[in-house]
């Protein structure tokens, strides 16, 4: 047992000795995956506050790395922002956020995630103490099954939403319909446009690269964004997207900034939105960036690992927009969601190292030159 589990059982019953004043009000969504997913989740934001009840407000719960996306929320929703790491490591922090969350007095918690982590995301739900909670059936995880299964106790209801590869979009519509007793078709990648603001003419490059990716065997190798730069047509301008950190972690990019026409963008995303609405074409691996182009409707190129085939990229033909297209390779174990067992190539997947750079340099050219 760790320390916080300790104080956890202590502010637990606590809890059982305290009284909280008035009714229990509000409703708090839970969506605890990374920057991308906050994307997806966004499509469907205003379906799960639909079950609020008149005047009742609504709140999401974010990891705060992934609140660098809330901008894609509906602004009438409000922001609940928590700190993972700080809340294994900081006995004072995650008492802090027991405390606030306790106070809040939600009437509802829907925990929107499949995969959960019992002293987590599920560990928050136990310290808001709602009235009701509601999720899927969390993903089995063999670390966590035992406190998994041990904190079902915490949901009035549970949802089977399938198995661990089904489309993320699609899986979520399904849960939506499943609270809200509706039929409604999956929507497809697309947020409302009027949640960015248009660029200035002129002002943005023709073409967005987001070559990094956290897991770095998601990676292309930086001489297949080389070919694809220098079989553009000269004067076209160029911007590589990306942080600070990415550039010194991945310094054989560099070199793309010497070539005519290309830039670096080190821009927030909400700073970066603007410019990937008005592109003619973002390229990058399946990461954030790519989900935000797409959902704002840019032509976007997505050069793809194949771990998630079936769950995230590409996505599934009914919610593809016309803006979207993945290049992927092939294998016998695509959709291993990571959990690669094959040996890397040059540090990357093996179906990130078998991408065909001709491949891709003619998708490029198609995309821009129909």
């Amino acid at each position: 047992m760790k320390p916080f589990h300790i104080q956890d059982t202590l502010l637990g019953l606590k809890r059982n000795f305290s009284k909280r004043e008035g009714n229990a009000n509000g409703v708090l969504l839970i969506s605890a995956g990374g920057l991308g997913d906050t994307v997806l989740f966004s499509l469907f934001a205003e379906r799960f506050a639909s079950l609020a009840r008149d005047g009742e407000p609504v709140t999401v719960l974010l990891r705060n790395d992934a609140a660098k996306m809330a901008f894609v929320l509906p602004k009438s929703i409000g922001l609940e922002i928590v700190n993972f790491k700080d809340l294994r490591k900081s006995l004072t922090y995650r008492r802090k956020i027991a405390n606030r969350l306790y106070r809040a007095h939600y009437r509802l918690i829907i925990s929107t995630d499949q995969l959960r982590h019992p002293d987590l995301d599920e560990a928050l739900i136990e310290m808001a103490a709602p009235e009701e909670a509601i999720a899927m059936e969390a993903r089995s995880w063999p670390k966590y099954d035992a406190a998994l299964k041990n904190n079902r106790q915490l949901f009035s209801r549970l949802y089977d939403s399938g198995p661990n590869r089904v489309d993320k979009v699609v899986r979520w519509n399904n849960f939506a319909n499943w609270l809200t007793g509706s039929d409604n078709p999956p929507p497809k990648v697309k947020i409302d446009q009027g949640l960015v603001a248009d660029a200035s003419p002129g002002e943005t490059p023709d073409i967005l690269i987001q070559p990094f990716s956290a897991v770095n065997a998601k990676q292309s190798p930086v001489t297949l964004y080389k070919s694809i730069i220098e079989s553009l047509p000269k004067g076209l301008s160029i911007a590589i997207t990306g942080t600070p950190g990415d550039l010194n972690a991945n310094p054989e990019y560099n070199q793309l900034l010497d070539l005519p026409g290309v830039t670096f963008d080190s821009s927030t995303f909400q700073e970066l939105a603007p410019a990937l609405k008005a592109a003619n074409l973002v390229i990058s691996v399946d990461t954030a960036a790519m989900h935000l182009a797409v959902a704002l409707g840019a032509p976007t190129l997505c050069l793809a690992s194949a771990a998630y085939v079936g769950e995230i990229v590409p996505y599934a033909s009914d919610v593809t927009p016309d803006n979207a297209h993945v290049i992927y390779q092939t294998m016998a174990c695509e959709g291993c969601l990571g959990k690669c067992h094959l040996e890397p190539i040059d540090d990357m997947y093996p179906c990130v190292a078998a991408l065909d750079a001709e491949r891709a340099v003619a998708k490029v050219k198609k995309l821009l030159f129909p």
